[in-house]
Parts: C-alpha cells; structure tokens; sequence
C-alpha cells in the first residue's frame, strides 16, 4: 500500500488502495459484508469519475501519471452510513431468475444494473465449466457490498434454481443503482453547461498545488420528494397509459419505508386504484404468496406487515378509496390477516430443542370472490407438518373475516380505521371499475 491511512485525518485525497483498506476496516463490523476491492476491482468505475459505495457516490480525482484518488472524508461517511443499516437474513427478496421477465441491458447511463449483473454472473457460473470459469479469489461485489457472502440459493421442484438477497441489501442496492443515475446525469448536464458557456474554467474545476486540473463532480443536489397524495383517487388502467408516469413515480421517495427511490406504482387489484410510488422491495413485501389464482401461503414477512410495521402498511393499502371506504383489504390480503392473525391460537405446536415451533406452514386458500361475499368462504390449513399431516384449521366465512378485520383494526389503528367507514366517501368515484388481475402466473415478477 502506497499510503497509510491516518485514523485522525478525515480530509483529504488518498489513493484507490488506501481507500480499499480503509472501507474494510471502518466495515469490519457491519450487519452487511462489504468487498476487499471496492475501489480498484469491477465494477468500480474509478477512471469514469466516480465510485459506488452502498447508495453514495465517492468521486475520483486523476492525476498525471495515470494516478487516481477519492476524498477520504466521502469513504468514511459512506461507511458509517454502511454501519448503520440493520440486515434480518431470513428477511429475503427474491431476485432472479423471472421467466418471461423483461430483460435490463446494461448502458453508459446507469453501469450498475444490479439484478442483470448478478443474473449474469450467476449464469456463468452454472454448467460443466463452473469450476474452470471461476477464477481464484475472484471478488464479487457491487457498490462495495460483497453480494456473494449473502445470497441464498433456493430450488423448486428439484429443477428451477432461485436465487434470494436480503430486503436490507436489496434496497441499498436500489438506492446505489438511483443515485448513479442522478449522478451520471447530473455530470452530464454540467458538462453540457460548461461547453455551452465555454469559460477559461468553470467554477467547479480546481488547479492543486502541482498545477494539474482536476474535475470534482458534486453529488447530484436534487433529492426524492416524499409523496403526498397527487395520485390518490386515480384509476391504475389510466395513469399507467399517460407517458412519462414511470419518469414521474422514479421522483418519489417510497411511500412506506420513505427511504428508497420508489421504481413502482402499487395499485388495489380489486378496484383498480393507485396506492403509491412504492420501492421494489416494498411492493415485493406487499404482494402476496400466491400458488394458485386462489391460493396463498403465508410467509414470514406477514409478521412485518400486521405487527412491526402495521400502521403504515395499513394506511398504505387504504390509500385504495374502494378498500377504505368498506374498512376491509384486498381478499389475498384480508385471507393472509385471517390466517395470521385471527387463527393464530389454532395453530398446533411441536417439540423443539428451545421450547415450541409452530407446526408447518400456513396457508389459506378461498371459493368464491370478493364481489360476492355470501358465497366466499376462506379455509385455513397447515402444510408440511413434521409429523406428516395436512390438517384444515378453520372455514371463515368472508363477511365473518372482514367483521373481525374491522375490530382489530379500531384496537389495532385507530388512526386508520378513524379514517375508514362507509361515512367516508369524499374520495370515493360515483363508479369504480374493479380490475382483477390473474395472480396465478409471473407477470407480477419483480422486474
């Protein structure tokens, strides 16, 4: 290493392979793994101006002699930030492969393309030439993030592979791959700027001590804008025809976590409203398990969306006017609340070495639909018991569901369920065109 990094200077330039050493070791103890060559190994784009580390750009400065370096204050606060980020690893997002998916060509305005990447990589790796194809202490990291380390392959029918991150790196991963492009355009149209007016130097160009120019690129200063419902009341069949709606829901923060760049426009399948600009992993969260068009298994998260995060999730699915104003929630959703948590205390327990496990997985499945609830009956049951059974838990009539739903949600979130009733209708259209789309295959794929 040509440079030793002071722990006491936060300022100033230092090399690529001082930078390298510096991010592992302020990353050392982070809940999210973090790559040896962040700086100087693909697909880091040192020569190009810039360098990824989680969602912060870290410009790099060239100097004669093909020697490149980026400000070491920008390193450490990229690494805090890093530190600071919570990761569940049993919290996962599913991120390939997607058959019939549209496919994400990588070009010079957003290099990252995470998703694309990782297939790509994945792919090579798989075959006869996997062992003879993989290099030797080959790094796998993008934005710095050793993505290697944390995914989770999965097979399905001993025949299809998938393969899993965790949402936390999921949505840095979003977040790095939205601030380059901010960047990269924002450089762009500095440049654009300078040519045009055609100064002896531009106000962002700085000679050093050695006499050699060097170019510094500002973060890009325009930020997400929370959403406040413009779009509340909108039909999703509309809006989703009206050019430059996926130009205008990529301005938005996400209206649940606040935090990522919302890349989606959730809407009730129900009644066809819009919700929100949503991020990817939320709207992945947000979705349910369907096996079949009627279906569902009842995952993990569900204990995020009815107990940790409930309140927001809960405001976030009556932004749909035709769920708020009958106080109930989509059939999937509703189905999965009834299983989750209205049958909670029927579900058998086993033996475990630390107490008691829940037997098996749940699953609810419903005849009949929505628009006609007389008729619409959920069956609750266990799959995969370890003592082999599949036993039915419970038969919920739909109106029994909604009724108990409506009584939780006053207990649960009175601020929500104040704002719901058939007495609120202000927002509510004279005639609503319910849209029910097919679950069953995977055109609702991530991307």
């Amino acid at each position: 290493m040509s440079e030793r990094v002071m722990p006491g200077r936060t300022d100033g330039l230092i090399t690529l392979g001082a930078a390298d050493a510096l991010w592992v070791d302020l990353t050392a103890d982070s809940a999210v793994p973090t790559a040896s060559g962040a700086f100087t190994c693909s697909p880091a784009h040192a020569r190009v101006g810039y360098v990824l580390l989680g969602g912060h750009v870290v410009v790099t400065v060239g100097a004669s002699g093909g020697q490149w370096s980026v400000p070491e204050a920008r390193v450490r606060r990229a690494a805090a930030e890093l530190n600071a980020v919570a990761m569940d690893r049993q919290d996962l997002v599913r991120i390939g492969p997607f058959r019939g998916a549209p496919r994400q060509e990588c070009d010079e305005e957003t290099p990252l393309r995470w998703r694309r990447r990782i297939t790509r990589e994945l792919q090579e790796l798989v075959g006869r030439e996997r062992a003879a194809r993989r290099e030797v202490g080959r790094p796998y990291h993008l934005a710095g993030i050793d993505w290697r380390q944390i995914l989770v392959e999965q097979t399905r029918d001993r025949t299809q592979r998938t393969w899993w991150l965790p949402r936390a790196v999921v949505r840095l991963l979003d977040a790095a791959e939205h601030t380059e492009t901010q960047w990269v355009q924002a450089a762009r149209t500095r440049q654009a700027g300078a040519a045009a007016t055609e100064p002896p130097s531009h106000p962002r160009q700085a000679r050093d001590t050695d006499g050699r120019q060097t170019t510094s690129p500002e973060d890009p200063t325009a930020s997400l804008r929370p959403y406040n419902k413009e779009l509340q009341g909108q039909l999703y069949s509309v809006l989703s025809r009206k050019p430059g709606t996926s130009r205008r829901v990529a301005g938005w923060a996400c209206a649940v976590c606040r935090t990522a760049p919302a890349t989606v426009l959730d809407h009730c399948h129900e009644h066809g409203y819009v919700r929100a600009p949503l991020c990817q992993s939320c709207n992945t969260q947000e979705r349910p398990d369907h096996l079949y068009s009627n279906d569902i298994r009842v995952a993990n998260r569900y204990t995020r969306l009815f107990h940790t995060h409930t309140d927001d999730w809960l405001r976030h699915w009556h932004r749909c006017p035709g769920c708020r104003a009958r106080t109930t929630l989509p059939l999937p959703h509703l189905a999965a609340w009834t299983a989750h948590t209205a049958c909670r205390s029927l579900r058998p327990t086993h033996r475990a070495p630390r107490g008691r496990k829940p037997c098996g997985v749940l699953r609810v499945s419903w005849t009949g639909s929505h628009q006609a609830p007389r008729s619409c009956l959920l069956t609750v049951a266990v799959d995969f018991c370890p003592s082999g059974e599949h036993r039915v838990l419970a038969q919920v009539p739909y109106r029994e569901a909604a009724e108990r739903f409506r009584i939780w949600l006053t207990e649960t979130a009175p601020a929500v369920a104040a704002a719901a009733g058939p007495d609120r209708l202000d927002d509510l259209p004279a005639q609503s065109r319910p849209v029910i789309a097919d679950t069953s295959g995977e055109g609702l794929a991530l991307f």
